[in-house]
């Protein structure tokens, strides 16, 4: 039986954070999902599978109508998933037994973290790194908040120069941060071994990257993108980090091709 359980639409970097997480630390993780049309024809659960068309009709008391990434749609969410969930978002993870529910994706990776902290100390070595580990993870929160609003109203078609500007910004800030933490010339954001803090940047920075791949949407409202061709230039230490960080062997296998594909569509 795995350490935790993970269900989530798909692909999605913030759920690789836990699967990054714990292939360091050497905890079993499982994640169940599909891709967020596809989740509409789930049972929301611990035990969260397909749902047959009978099953759908007869289930039917547990619709409740999707907000943030769904809006709208309904969504089959069981009484012991929002239990476990309150806020009944993905990505949802749980303990081996399905009672104890874990949100947000930080937190998760946390969880994955704190399972492996006795052989492997990604959370920090004392109470002083860790919470310099908590800061970047913070941190990224308030650029995360952002970057899903952006890339939300690139994909339905609503962006508008204000959104923009705030993503701009958002994106300064945290880039400008992470330049500023790098500048010493360390090979990681927090000591000088990779720890949560570098999984988060990278699936946060790996997310945004979704910006390519709408970059006609933003032509056709005369904006250009955060991510244009010279920004790394402006944050050089930022995105060598990224890169190495891509390349690891823990990292790659999600990262690593879903971080290409994107540029592939920047190149185009």
């Amino acid at each position: 039986m795995a350490d935790l359980r993970i269900f989530s639409y798909l692909p999605n970097p913030r759920v690789w954070k836990a699967t990054i997480a714990a292939r360091f630390c050497g905890v079993e993780v499982e994640v169940r999902g599909a891709s967020g049309k596809e989740l509409r024809e789930w049972l929301w659960d611990y035990d969260a599978r397909p749902l047959t068309e009978p099953e759908r009709a007869s289930l039917a008391s547990l619709a409740r109508t999707g907000r943030v990434g769904l809006t709208g749609a309904q969504l089959f969410k069981t009484d012991a998933f929002m239990a476990a969930q309150p806020f009944g978002n993905v990505p949802a993870a749980f303990g081996p037994d399905g009672k104890v529910g874990i949100f947000e994706s930080n937190s998760i990776m946390r969880a994955v973290a704190r399972l492996g902290a006795a052989k492997h100390a990604r959370y920090g070595r004392d109470a002083y790194e860790a919470s310099r580990i908590d800061s970047f993870l913070d941190v990224s929160l308030v650029f995360a908040r952002d970057s899903q609003i952006y890339l939300l109203a690139l994909s339905g078609g609503t962006i508008d120069a204000a959104i923009h500007q705030r993503a701009r910004d958002a994106f300064a800030i945290y880039a400008s941060g992470i330049e500023q933490a790098l500048s010493p010339r360390h090979e990681a954001l927090v000591g000088e071994t990779i720890t949560i803090a570098d999984i988060c940047f990278a699936a946060e920075l790996a997310l945004f990257m979704n910006e390519h791949a709408r970059a006609e949407q933003l032509r056709e409202r005369g904006l250009e993108k955060i991510l244009h061709p010279g920004v790394q230039r402006d944050y050089p230490l930022t995105f060598a980090h990224f890169a190495r960080l891509i390349a690891h062997e823990h990292f790659s296998p999600e990262l690593k091709p879903y971080v290409e594909k994107l540029l592939s569509k920047a190149a185009a």
